[in-house]
């Protein structure tokens, strides 16, 4: 499979730059390999949906672990630059002494002209310089094997990061042809449409709107499971990014919401963090593209800000199902050769909000989610 090359190709340069790029790296070419190999044993179009699924996660996983070893890269590069220019004049000096003493033949460098003394005092000064002469060189050769180096690994890493945006662009045009051929998931219940469509009129709030889910759903045919022992504050974030504000913290207009906003990279794949009934999809409110899952009977998760959604109302699905991709356009060739880190959250443009209610009261997401790792 061609999904894998990139990483293969890029993964012994990110260890030269940095050890927890370079393991996140080996960590996500593994992932791909597995779900690969699954794609190409996938029978049925479900079978694909969720090895593709598989396969840009950790595409995603191994690009942002690529970014980070180019950034840590650039930094250290920057580094040594600014170093040698420093020590422009002291390099300068150096070579020319080295130069001079190459170019004597090695009798005339010990004659003196106060003869015989001289020549020895001169000898000892020069085995004294000699050594520290030749530390200074050995240094100066490691500072510019290095620094080319690194210049050699920015440009692979370019090279790399285009091909893996290529094939993961490619996944995602796979997932949604394997997701249209899926059809309908198994469903607990639907939507009445008139009843949906007079809730998101008449709701002001996402407290109403979810207060008033119960009302639309017809045709149940069995009670949400309930059952989420032991995975609370334990569940993965349903997005790779990482949490830019947290619950109850003010934005720059000084709002406060019990959700948390987390930053994730344009068109990223969200999933279901565990299995769930999906009590709704579309626009809501000022919240945009909005995916609501019911992973047990009092409890909601609510995802607000998508850019594609995927299901509907009142299918059961597993945890890993993709829900939809975050909006924004496909990255371009000028920002795969960006130096911007994913571990600093920069480059990052799209933002996921994610509540969770329990009996349509709120609680703080982090009591529900491992926030604490970046992706």
């Amino acid at each position: 499979m061609r999904f894998i090359c990139f990483l293969a190709m890029f993964l012994p340069a990110v260890v030269f730059a940095a050890e927890d790029p370079a393991a996140d790296a080996r960590d996500a070419m593994a992932q791909i390999e597995a779900a690969s190999a699954e794609l190409e044993n996938a029978v049925s179009a479900r079978d694909r949906v969720r090895a593709l699924t598989q396969i840009i996660g950790a595409f995603e996983e191994g690009l942002s672990a690529l970014r980070s070893g180019q950034r840590t890269a650039a930094v250290r590069e920057a580094e040594l630059a600014a170093g040698l220019q420093a020590r422009d004049e002291e390099i300068t000096a150096l070579l020319s002494v080295l130069q001079q003493m190459a170019s004597e033949p090695s009798p005339v460098i010990f004659l003196h002209p106060q003869g015989p003394t001289g020549s020895a005092r001169a000898g000892m000064l020069l085995a004294d310089t000699a050594p520290a002469l030749s530390a200074q060189a050995e240094g100066l050769r490691r500072d510019l094997e290095e620094l080319q180096m690194l210049r050699d690994m920015q440009r692979d890493a370019t090279a790399s990061l285009q091909a893996g945006l290529t094939e993961i662009q490619a996944a995602r045009t796979a997932l949604n042809q394997a997701i249209a051929d899926r059809g309908v998931l198994p469903a607990r219940f639907t939507n009445d449409p008139v009843r949906e469509a007079i809730l998101i009129a008449s709701a002001e709030t996402l407290d109403s709107f979810a207060g008033g889910l119960e009302r639309i759903a017809v045709d149940v045919i069995a009670p949400a499971p309930a059952d989420l022992q032991g995975q609370k504050g334990a569940l993965p974030l349903p997005v790779n990014g990482s949490v830019l504000r947290r619950a109850g913290e003010p934005d720059a207009a000084g709002v406060t919401r019990p959700g948390i906003i987390v930053t994730t990279q344009e068109r990223a794949i969200v999933t279901s963090p565990v299995a769930a009934t999906i009590r709704y999809t579309g626009a809501l409110l000022n919240l945009g593209q909005v995916v609501i899952i019911e992973p047990q009977s009092d409890v909601l998760f609510i995802l607000a800000g998508l850019g594609t959604i995927y299901g509907n109302a009142g299918e059961v699905i597993d945890a890993g199902t993709p829900l939809g991709l975050m909006g924004g356009a496909e990255a371009q060739t000028g920002e795969a050769q960006s130096t911007d880190g994913d571990v600093t959250g920069a480059g990052r443009s799209e933002t996921l909000y994610i509540e969770v209610r329990q009996n349509n009261t709120p609680e703080d997401p982090g009591l529900w989610f491992r926030t604490d790792k970046d992706g």
